[in-house]
């Protein structure tokens, strides 16, 4: 009879030793005090609001969950890029950004993109997010539908996310214009998952195997 290859299991609880803990708590900061200017004066504070509430709310998460799941230092530096894309966009609102208008105008575009590097970013960063928890809870780790249902995590999560901008407008009306930030595309909400599932499948072919080793480094800690 030939021999059956075991399923693989879910990975041990990892610790972090207190090296391991500087990078966490600089980015940390980092995203506090970007939290912090982003919230003096920003052009529309219900936007800002709306724009920021995932960082209000993920970083205590983070904090409250770290004993039992410490991450890797490339999500972690990941999830404090993109809540950097998500503070300045609250300030400005995505419409309005600098540095996206510097864009627009430099290439001739004929709308400020940040709003798509944002959707991108929403796919890149929970990837490795969406990965990590797969990787270390379960049977999937080594598994082929691995990268796929990564995918599609990070698909439902724009679909989900565009879902609350409908609601936000049908709540809010044209106050909810800022949040929308649809800048008179029809097919905003079409580009912004599109952009959600490209941020995600690049994410994965450029950083699994980077992802691994910081796993691997990570149990041996």
């Amino acid at each position: 009879m030939s021999a059956v290859s075991p399923e693989p299991r879910p990975m041990p609880p990892l610790s972090v030793t207190r090296s391991g803990r500087r990078l966490p708590l600089l980015l940390a900061a980092l995203v506090v005090v970007a939290l912090a200017v982003s919230a003096w004066e920003p052009h529309d504070r219900a936007t800002w609001f709306l724009e920021t509430v995932w960082v209000i709310v993920g970083l205590p998460l983070l904090f409250l969950t770290w004993r039992r799941f410490p991450m890797t230092g490339l999500l972690c530096c990941l999830l404090a890029a993109h809540a950097l894309v998500l503070v300045l966009g609250g300030h400005y609102t995505y419409a309005q950004v600098p540095l996206g208008d510097w864009v627009r105008d430099t290439f001739g575009l004929d709308r400020n993109p940040y709003d798509r590097f944002g959707h991108l970013m929403q796919g890149f960063a929970p990837a490795i997010l969406v990965r990590e928890l797969l990787v270390r809870t379960s049977p999937l780790r080594g598994s082929r539908w691995l990268a796929p249902l990564t995918v599609c995590a990070c698909l439902a999560f724009s679909a989900v996310f565009e879902m609350l901008e409908w609601a936000a407008a049908v709540i809010g009306g044209e106050a909810a214009d800022a949040f929308l930030a649809t800048q008179g595309d029809v097919w905003d909400t079409q580009w912004d998952m599109f952009c959600a599932l490209i941020g995600a499948t690049a994410s994965l072919l450029l950083l699994s195997r980077f992802h691994d080793r910081q796993l691997a480094a990570l149990s041996r800690q």
